[in-house]
């Protein structure tokens, strides 16, 4: 199976700007039962699991080993994040790209491959052995109340666990395509997850109208001006608790789109306003930093 795959954001989640590490080369992606033995393909190199070799245009071709018993959201994530520190892929628009690739050649035809990967993904998070479970269990342990709304959702493994939690929950994200998979995939899943198309600075929601907000890994991918408006809006549609989690980088990571890196005194910064204002926060370090702001 063979994907090519524009170099273009596909799954814009959360981000404002756009990409200016990218080159924007095309991106081949083709599945190798070579490489599943472990022999890597005539004319690529090895990157990982991965390999990967110019092509003619001065694009990228990389062969994956992936099958729908394998592929998931921790597996390809690790594995292109190979090719980015080789330098082969470059910036937010091409890594998204190779993602895309990678999901789509798993298996033969979209729907399966897309349903394996949503399935896998959910139960290595589930499961612990996903690289980022230890922080959607932490998000689950800070829900509060018996609904929750996760801004930011992108593909929305969170918001599909909350779901098979037995809790209410309604999901916000800016890009369309990444709610249409959301949606095909809670219904195969058997969860209810109400979707919305929206902004995490005006949210499309009434006040009050959930008991806990979430951003989950959303505000690295906003400026200084724009988290401020985030947060003010979490705090207006949530009745009781915002859930903020956020990674502690050295350099924000350009191939996830980040455009900040944060730390501590960034989430003291983010929560004064709000203590000042009559609300209880408390900041916490546990897999990167976290903000949980009570309403009362």
């Amino acid at each position: 199976m063979t994907a090519t795959v524009e170099a273009r954001p596909i799954a814009q989640a959360n981000h404002t700007v756009e990409d200016e590490c990218s080159v924007g080369r095309s991106i081949d992606v083709v599945a190798s039962t070579a490489l599943a033995d472990g022999t890597v393909p005539e004319g690529f190199t090895r990157c990982g699991v991965l390999a990967w070799q110019r092509s003619s245009d001065d694009g990228v071709v990389i062969a994956h080993p992936f099958t729908a018993d394998s592929i998931s959201d921790s597996t390809a994530v690790n594995a292109l994040s190979c090719l980015v520190h080789a330098g082969v892929v470059a910036g937010q628009t091409e890594f998204e790209s190779a993602m895309v690739g990678l999901i789509s050649t798993s298996c033969p035809g979209p729907t399966a491959a897309w349903s394996a990967y949503y399935s896998n993904s959910v139960e290595g998070l589930r499961s612990g052995r996903a690289d980022f479970a230890p922080v959607h269990h932490r998000a689950l342990a800070l829900i509060t109340g018996t609904s929750v709304l996760e801004v930011g959702c992108c593909f929305g493994f969170f918001a599909v666990q909350c779901a098979q939690n037995g809790i209410e929950v309604h999901a916000c994200d800016i890009c369309p395509e990444a709610l249409d998979l959301l949606d095909l995939a809670s219904a195969r899943l058997g969860v209810g997850v109400q979707t919305v198309l929206g902004d995490a600075r005006a949210l499309p929601h009434h006040d009050g109208s959930v008991d806990t907000v979430s951003l989950i890994h959303l505000l690295e991918h906003l400026s200084t001006a724009d988290v401020e408006a985030a947060i003010g809006e979490a705090l207006r549609v949530a009745r009781m608790r915002v859930v903020i989690a956020v990674p502690f980088e050295n350099q924000p990571s350009a191939h996830f789109g980040h455009l900040q890196s944060l730390s501590e005194d960034d989430l003291l910064r983010w929560a004064a306003p709000w203590v000042r204002s009559g609300m209880r926060a408390t900041v916490f370090a546990d897999h990167g930093g976290w903000l949980v702001i009570d309403k009362a």
